[in-house]
């Protein structure tokens, strides 16, 4: 799973962004984290038992996503 996967599935609406819309979520098909996430964050995920995979930092993923704010957690729904 990579950067490019995030960015056509935001082409296609079918991306969410942030903790609460992971943990909320059924079915999803993957989640990735920044780098640099937040301790608190990755622990929610974990005691949630969400699997997921770790890219880049927060300000590189903004820049090659092409977005005006920095996220920590994306879904692909």
């Amino acid at each position: 799973m990579s950067v490019k996967e995030i960015k056509e599935a935001m082409e296609k609406g079918n991306v969410l962004f942030g903790i609460r819309q992971a943990l909320k979520s059924k079915k999803l098909k993957g989640v990735f984290i920044a780098k640099d996430t937040r301790d608190g964050t990755v622990e929610k995920l974990e005691a949630a038992k969400v699997e997921f995979d770790v890219l880049k930092t927060k300000a590189d993923l903004a820049k090659e996503l092409n977005l005006d704010f920095e996220c920590e957690v994306f879904s692909i729904k």
